[in-house]
C-alpha cells in the first residue's frame, strides 16, 4: 500500500550555511523521494536520514512526531519555514481514488522511543514518568493521569508492568514494543529500529516488516545502516551518503561492503 507516494525537500538557498535544516541539504540534490511499499534511507552518522524522517513526520503531523528547536537567528523560524517549503504527493487506493491523508494510525517510532521504553522497566520512578508520558500521548490531561496512577487501580497496573517487564531482556523488550504498535493498515517512519536488537531479532523484524507491507496494508520509511535489516527488507533504498540521493542496490552499500572485506579477511577462521 502507498499512503505517501513522495516527498521533496526544500530547494531554497539562504545565505548563511548554518541555519538548521537547511545547513543538512545545503550541497545535495533535491529531487522528490519517490516511495514503495518499504523504502529504506541509508546513510552514516550525520547523513541527514533522520532529519528526513523528522521533517516528513512533521508534515504529516502523525504521532511521535518532535518539531526541533528553531534557530536563534533573528525572528525566522527557520523549521517551520523548511517544513512548509517541502513537498508530499499522497497515494492512491485499491480503487484508484487519492488519499487526502495518512491513516490516523500512522506513527513516527524513533531510537529513543524504543530506548525510553526499556529505561522505564528498568527504573521505578522512570516508569511511572513514562506511564504518564504514554498517558498524556493517548489523550489524558498530565493531572488525571498522575491522580490514576496514585490510585489503587494504578499502582497495580504499574506493579503489573514491572513484574511482566523484569524478565525480558532489552532486546525482548523491544520486540514487544514493535509487536504492539506496528498494527495494520498505516504509515510508520522508523527511526533505526534495530536498536537493542540482536542480529537474529533484526531479520524477525525485518520479516515482519516484510508481512505487514505485502499483506497487512501497510507502508514503511525506515532510515537503518544495519546490514541484517538492508539484507531482510523487500525495500527501495535510497543512499543518502551520497550527493545524490541515488537508489542503490543493497550489497552496493559502504557498510554491507565493510562488512563483507572485514569476514572475507578472517574467513579461514570459519573453517
Amino acid at each position: 500500500m502507498i499512503y505517501l507516494s513522495s516527498f521533496k525537500l526544500s530547494d531554497r538557498k539562504i545565505k548563511n550555511p548554518n541555519i538548521y535544516p537547511y545547513s543538512v541539504f545545503r550541497d545535495k540534490y533535491t529531487e522528490p523521494f519517490v516511495f514503495a511499499p518499504i523504502t529504506i534511507l541509508y546513510g552514516n552518522n550525520g547523513s541527514g536520514k533522520s532529519t528526513i524522517l523528522n521533517l516528513i513526520a512533521d508534515k504529516l503531523e502523525i504521532k511521535g512526531r518532535e518539531r526541533a528547536t528553531s534557530n536563534s537567528f533573528g525572528i525566522t523560524d527557520y523549521v517551520e519555514q523548511f517544513i512548509e517549503e517541502c513537498g508530499i504527493a499522497y497515494g492512491e487506493d485499491e480503487d484508484g481514488e487519492p488519499y487526502y491523508k495518512v491513516p490516523d494510525t500512522s506513527r513516527y517510532i524513533k531510537s529513543e522511543d524504543v530506548l525510553y521504553e526499556i529505561k522505564k522497566i528498568q527504573q521505578r520512578k522512570v516508569l511511572g514518568e513514562g506511564m504518564v508520558y504514554d498517558m498524556v500521548r493517548e489523550g489524558w490531561k498530565k493531572q488525571e493521569a498522575e491522580k490514576f496512577l496514585a490510585s489503587k487501580d494504578g499502582y497495580m497496573q504499574k506493579q503489573y508492568i514491572e513484574f511482566a517487564q523484569e524478565k525480558y531482556s532489552n532486546g525482548e523488550t523491544s520486540m514487544q514494543y514493535f509487536d504492539a504498535y506496528l498494527q495494520p493498515d498505516a504509515l510508520y517512519l522508523l527511526d533505526e529500529p534495530e536498536v537493542s536488537l540482536s542480529p537474529a531479532n533484526q531479520v524477525k523484524l525485518a520479516e515482519e516488516i516484510n508481512k505487514l507491507a505485502r499483506l497487512l496494508g501497510c507502508q514503511f520509511i525506515i532510515a537503518t545502516h544495519s546490514p541484517f535489516m538492508l539484507g531482510t527488507l523487500q525495500a527501495k533504498i535510497y543512499n543518502i551518503d551520497l550527493k545524490e540521493y541515488e537508489v542503490v542496490k543493497w550489497s552496493k552499500l559502504e557498510n554491507i561492503r565493510y562488512f563483507y572485506d572485514f569476514f572475507k579477511k578472517h574467513e579461514g577462521e570459519f573453517e
